[in-house]
């Protein structure tokens, strides 16, 4: 029988063991830009099978958030490098989570102080977190008012993330790439009713609205390989208010069209991302998902994430469910969550009133045992 702790080859990861470190981001990167602590931060968990790193900008417009990493410029990627290095030297594997927010972020956060992008005009009933200058203290305010793409400048964004992850891998030296297709951000938009009503080759039908995540899927695994490569989705969650009318039809057709490329791994987020597994109101069949990929040829891992704890992350694996479980905020309390979970130890509880912004308090002083 398959153990949470037997390794695993997701593509051209190769993985000692099947806990999977979730994308958390933490608003720790001043200017966009890694610090020391980061690298301090990673390389305490670096016995995760996999660490997938914070939500990584790909460019200046993709920000949505204050003091949140990007990988365009040549500072970024080499403190990214520092990360990763100091990772890898510990034993660790990490892949960078590719990230473009959409209507997700506020005119402070934009190039010239533009409106953020998004595939329709619809603002979001959500917020975001700037900080004020004055006094050097971050909060959370409602995001602007979005205006919607121009068909001639999603290349652009199709371009932006195949440089992206060429920059991660060759230039900052992760093992891999993420695409950020979840949570109600830039792509999660574009394939969901409630974000895009779009008339043209980007909207309307299953696959239309799927056409840019295929797309930048495509251009990502042509770039960098698609064993390198992996993609997180969100069917039913309601994070960043976002909604499909009828999710169970349109991610079973997008995970058939990723199943030719090769992908190391597909990350879903069962349920409310960080809330309920179970939405009475969203229901969604998990398993037929994995299945429609899996019909259609796809061989990557098969990554699950949401409230899993110890026993429910065994069950998943040894039934053959999932391949690999993803844990989020006990990693952020848990440095060494593999040992605790190997061992069956108790977990630190963690700090909400810590998760963002600030310095090693709350961050890098998690003890072990």
């Amino acid at each position: 029988m398959t153990s949470l702790f037997d390794p695993i080859d997701a593509g051209k990861l190769r993985l000692p063991n099947r806990i999977a470190m979730a994308p958390l981001t933490r608003n720790r990167a001043p200017d966009a830009v890694p610090t020391p602590l980061m690298e301090t931060y990673y390389t305490q968990r670096a016995t995760a099978g996999l660490l997938i790193s914070e939500g990584t900008a790909i460019s200046v417009q993709a920000q949505g958030y204050a003091d949140v990493p990007g990988l365009y410029g040549e500072d970024q990627l080499q403190a990214w490098k520092k990360v990763t290095h100091a990772v890898h030297t510990k034993g660790g594997r990490i892949v960078t989570q590719l990230w473009h927010v959409g209507r997700i972020s506020h005119t402070l956060l934009q190039p010239g102080s533009q409106p953020p992008v998004a595939p329709s005009a619809i603002t979001a009933k959500s917020k975001t977190y700037v900080i004020d200058h004055a006094t050097g203290q971050g909060h959370f305010t409602p995001t602007s008012a979005p205006r919607a793409l121009h068909q001639d400048e999603l290349p652009g964004i199709v371009r932006s993330f195949a440089l992206a992850a060429r920059q991660a891998v060759e230039s900052a030296g992760f093992d891999g790439v993420e695409l950020h297709a979840a949570n109600g951000y830039l792509l999660d938009q574009f394939l969901k009713t409630g974000t895009n009503l779009r008339e043209d080759d980007y909207g309307g039908s299953i696959e239309n609205r799927a056409r840019l995540v295929l797309e930048c899927m495509r251009a990502v695994a042509d770039e960098i390989g698609g064993g390198k490569v992996g993609i997180r989705i969100s069917p039913v969650t309601p994070a960043n208010d976002i909604v499909d009318a009828d999710p169970q039809p349109l991610f079973e057709h997008l995970v058939r069209q990723l199943a030719p490329l090769g992908l190391a791994y597909i990350h879903v987020i069962e349920g409310a991302t960080g809330g309920p597994r179970e939405l009475p109101e969203r229901p969604f069949n998990y398993h037929a998902l994995k299945e429609a990929y899996r019909a259609a040829g796809g061989k990557g891992a098969w990554m699950v994430n949401n409230g899993y704890d110890r026993q429910l992350a065994m069950r998943a694996v040894e039934s053959g469910y999932a391949d690999i479980v993803a844990f989020g905020k006990a990693y952020i309390s848990n440095p060494d969550l593999v040992h605790r979970l190997h061992d069956d130890l108790p977990l630190n509880e963690w700090d909400s009133s810590r998760f963002y912004g600030g310095g090693a308090d709350g961050y890098t002083d998690y003890p072990t045992v």
